[in-house]
């Protein structure tokens, strides 16, 4: 091996162990940009159907029969108090409780002592409980942690965690000292009205900050990060920059994946790395520079 380029040996590549290939890419490299999607999450635990959703929502389910937090997410609720009684409920578990595996722990263990960046369509969290330094990071599409006018009226987003947890607490659930819920036995599917976010500015009702439609709010910290991930790049164009992507899949591949593809492509001594339980592709056009991992994200990363 040279570099981060593997030998054009068919016959040694075919037995080249994959996790040795990466250990060694990001031992050499320069840089280190992570891409990562909700498959990462996924791994950590942070899973939105099965158990988990039965655990917290199961008047939800037993009354509008969903099927997964993420549909019942699109629900048009005959009421605010009802809509913001799930939604304060979704966000505080996959924002303001703990993942339930140490992954993204595992994850900052491999990459802290290298210069890195983040850049992820995420919106949980993770990163920065974890230990990653917020100005390495770019959300890309938005934050459970932060409200937006519905309109938006204006550019601007606010902090959440004090006001989701008032509407927790008001549905009758315990918010421990660590973080986790103690569950009513009869919890309320309404929050008191006055408990309704909304904006400061105009009065409209608040709504996530979320990109979901042309409604998301870019504020000045989406774009003083996105300008940061400008400057990381060209600070480290023609270097050795392993590009990882983790638990990305197809749904918006434009972003992180056919963006990493291009770079590993284009720039002479980058090197792309897939892992992804049942989604590691790497295109042929760059399969001598790249290694695609299929397995479980927190095994491979324990395995590095």
């Amino acid at each position: 091996m040279n570099g981060f380029f593997r030998t054009t040996d068919k016959d040694k590549n075919k037995d080249k162990d994959e996790i040795e290939v990466l250990r060694h890419a990001l031992d050499t490299a320069d840089a280190v940009v992570i891409g990562a999607g909700s498959g990462l999450s996924t791994a950590a635990g942070f899973t939105y159907s099965g158990e988990r959703f039965r655990k917290y929502f199961a008047d939800f389910i037993d009354t509008y029969h969903f099927k997964d937090m993420y549909s019942g997410g699109f629900y048009p609720f005959s009421s605010l108090e009802e809509h913001w009684a799930y939604w304060s409920r979704y966000i505080y578990i996959n924002r303001y409780m703990d993942a339930p595996k140490p992954v993204y722990e595992e994850l900052f263990r491999l990459v802290k002592d290298k210069d890195y960046f983040v850049l992820t369509t995420n919106v949980d969290h993770c990163f920065q409980k974890a230990g990653f330094d917020k100005e390495r990071l770019f959300y890309t599409q938005g934050d459970y942690g932060l409200f937006q006018c519905s309109k938006p009226c204006r550019q601007e987003t606010f902090d959440n965690e004090e006001a989701i947890r008032r509407m927790v607490e008001a549905q009758g659930y315990k918010i421990t000292s660590d973080g986790n819920l103690i569950l009513p036995e009869t919890p309320s599917m309404r929050i008191p009205a006055e408990l309704v976010p909304r904006c400061p500015h105009c009065g409209r009702p608040m709504t996530m900050n979320l990109r979901s439609d042309g409604t998301f709010a870019e504020d000045e910290g989406w774009h003083s990060a996105a300008k940061r991930y400008e400057t990381f790049m060209e600070n480290h164009r023609g270097q050795k920059v392993v590009f990882l992507e983790l638990g990305f899949g197809y749904n918006t591949p434009g972003i992180i994946k056919y963006n990493f593809w291009q770079y590993a492509y284009n720039w002479q001594h980058a090197f792309y790395a897939c892992i992804n339980k049942g989604q590691a592709q790497v295109p042929t056009e760059i399969k001598e520079k790249s290694v695609g991992i299929d397995g479980d994200i927190g095994e491979v990363l324990l395995r590095i």
